[in-house]
């Protein structure tokens, strides 16, 4: 296979259901609904029926933005609602088990926000409350939908990288919290909101680590509570391993920022970069080169991607919620599946407490 075939048998974008005119309602119209869900569905051709949300002139304007049909005038309204076949809950984890357990009560299949739950006994209760109703939930870690990370799942998928050795995420922007003053004080705020991408992500690439030690640290003068620098290193079976390294604070010009990934095994190595980090919330296209040692042991193969996380992805994780539905089988990215993502995140928050590696085993305990 030369080079051109080998990335032509390629497919990064997101698959998308046959049945497209699935009621979907939205609650919650925040920043991340307008900017990446919203546009997302319409790129995709989704049916989006209406949006809810507790400031109901927020609602409105949104639903005026993107014409949709309807602003619901309250939750009841929306989850009654006989057109509605999928709630995406799109409002702070605190409040995901309440809207959770109203919607399923009227079999609405859901897609849940990140994080899960902000306590690991929160989300395995949405996950038990799902599979008691007898509907298809799933969580919205989009960014497995990625270009970058999609193409990189299709390489490893065809076993061009041989055995996996090393998954590397560097991230070293300016992030603004100040866009999301509900989670600033949150002391978990970093692992839970932002480095939970990069988890699953490895994960959904790797498999699932044994065990996580992780360290953090606040920058001099900063407002939040939450510490803003994050080390993650990740210990596989075997020789593999994974690192996650994030710096919130970069105070240089952008074109000193950098958002990258690294890919490795023996018998290959993708590299690239994660677009919507340079200029957020405006981004670019993700970049990818890989080499193999079965394809060109020393020419990268550098194809142009189309698309980036935001609002791209979007696209990924409602589509495999349809699918799972039109389908009939559980959706790769389900509740259920996400207690293992979760299971890294709070063992990293436990490794910082106590300054220790924590197996994901500990945390059901």
């Amino acid at each position: 296979m030369n080079q051109d075939t080998a990335w032509m048998a390629l497919n990064y974008r997101p698959p998308l259901p046959q049945d497209k005119m699935m009621g979907i309602a939205i609650v919650g119209a925040g920043e991340i609904v307008e900017s990446a869900h919203l546009p997302a569905y319409r790129m995709a051709g989704f049916h989006v029926v209406g949006i809810y949300d507790i400031d109901g002139d927020k609602a409105r304007r949104v639903a005026e933005q993107f014409h949709l049909p309807r602003a619901f005038g309250s939750l009841d309204e929306l989850v009654e609602s006989p057109e509605v076949e999928i709630v995406d809950i799109a409002v702070p984890s605190r409040r995901l088990l309440d809207v959770v357990e109203r919607a399923v009560r009227h079999k609405k299949h859901v897609l849940c926000q990140k994080p899960l739950g902000e306590t690991f006994a929160a989300a395995q209760r949405i996950v038990e409350v799902c599979r008691e109703a007898g509907v298809k939930a799933a969580v919205n870690q989009q960014m497995r939908w990625a270009p970058g990370i999609q193409a990189s799942h299709q390489i490893i998928d065809r076993g061009w990288l041989g055995t996996l050795t090393q998954a590397t995420i560097q991230v070293n922007v300016l992030t603004p919290w100040d866009h999301w003053p509900w989670m600033t004080s949150l002391a978990g705020m970093e692992f839970l909101y932002h480095s939970i991408h990069y988890m699953d992500s490895i994960r959904y690439l790797f498999g699932t680590p044994e065990y996580i030690f992780a360290d953090s640290a606040k920058f001099p003068g900063q407002p939040w509570l939450a510490d803003t620098r994050t080390t993650i290193m990740m210990r596989f079976a075997g020789e593999t391993r994974g690192l996650i390294q994030d710096n919130h604070n970069n105070f240089a010009p952008e074109d000193d920022w950098y958002a990258t990934f690294r890919f490795e095994g023996s018998e290959g190595i993708i590299k690239g970069t994660n677009g919507a980090l340079y200029n957020y919330p405006v981004g670019r296209g993700d970049t990818i080169s890989f080499l193999s040692k079965q394809l060109s042991a020393d020419t990268w193969i550098s194809p142009t991607l189309e698309g980036k996380w935001f609002p791209h992805a979007f696209m990924g994780s409602m589509g495999e919620l349809m699918l799972a539905v039109e389908e009939g089988r559980e959706p790769g990215n389900s509740v259920e599946d996400n207690l293992d993502t979760l299971r890294m995140v709070f063992a990293a928050l436990r490794s910082v407490e106590e300054q220790r590696p924590v197996w994901l085993g500990e945390i059901d305990q």
